[in-house]
């Protein structure tokens, strides 16, 4: 039997008291890696949540930015869409993006914005990508504190990137709602994750003909995802 993955933080215990609750309810998007479907996943969460977007970072804005791509997906009102707090020409990671456009990102800057309600904020790139020249995605995702929803590809190679995530998150002490697997079914690669990284995929989103709210919206989440969003342990 392989090493347990750190402590287990079970986000299906079922929790009470004042502290359980948390004052923000929502979700903090990230994935193993870039253009794995951390938007794509946003939207999905949306078409099930009422709630708004945040990217707090935008690396990239041609064609679109994932701010666009969500509202159009999910078919989110203006007023759900948050501004992000960088907007960046180019599509390549935070800390390079900003200092091509000559910008020096504040992690003080990249607090949640006011907003009604339930949150889902989409990171940028995998959890170890640099922000600032002392600060990684993860720890953005620490500053936020919100429910983790990792983003894994379903093909050959995400095991091991799955499990690295899962690794760095748990070091943290930070909590993992759980796993959305993207792409062509392969159970296989599931029952690994679940097993070696012990925690539950909350959906698989397969190779979608049409992307839109409608074909979003029938893909059913296997976990309460309303809960999952406001328990903390």
């Amino acid at each position: 039997m392989p090493r347990k993955l750190g402590p287990i933080k079970s986000p299906f215990l079922i929790l009470s008291g004042p502290e359980s609750t948390a004052l923000v309810p929502g979700f903090f998007v990230t994935g193993t890696d870039t253009d794995v479907g951390k938007t794509l996943v946003s939207a999905w969460l949306l078409t099930h949540l009422d709630g708004s977007y945040w990217k707090p970072v935008q690396a990239g804005t041609d064609p679109t930015t994932d701010s666009a791509t969500v509202q159009r997906l999910a078919e989110l009102p203006v007023g759900r869409i948050l501004p992000e707090a960088y907007l960046l020409p180019d599509a390549m990671a935070p800390h390079e993006a900003a200092r091509r456009a000559g910008v020096t990102l504040d992690m003080k800057k990249l607090e949640l914005p006011p907003c009604d309600g339930l949150v889902i904020v989409e990171g940028a790139g995998g959890l170890m990508v640099p922000v600032t020249d002392d600060a990684y995605m993860i720890d953005l995702a620490e500053q936020l504190d919100l429910p983790i929803v990792l983003v894994a590809r379903s093909t050959l190679g995400t095991i091991n990137h799955t499990l690295l995530s899962i690794e760095a998150i748990r070091r943290r002490g930070l909590r993992l709602a759980g796993v959305v697997i993207t792409g062509p079914e392969t159970p296989h690669n599931r029952a690994a994750i679940e097993r070696y990284g012990q925690i539950e995929v909350i959906a698989e989103i397969p190779w979608l003909e049409g992307v839109n709210r409608d074909a979003l919206k029938e893909i059913e989440p296997e976990f309460d995802l309303q809960k999952l969003a406001t328990v903390r342990p």
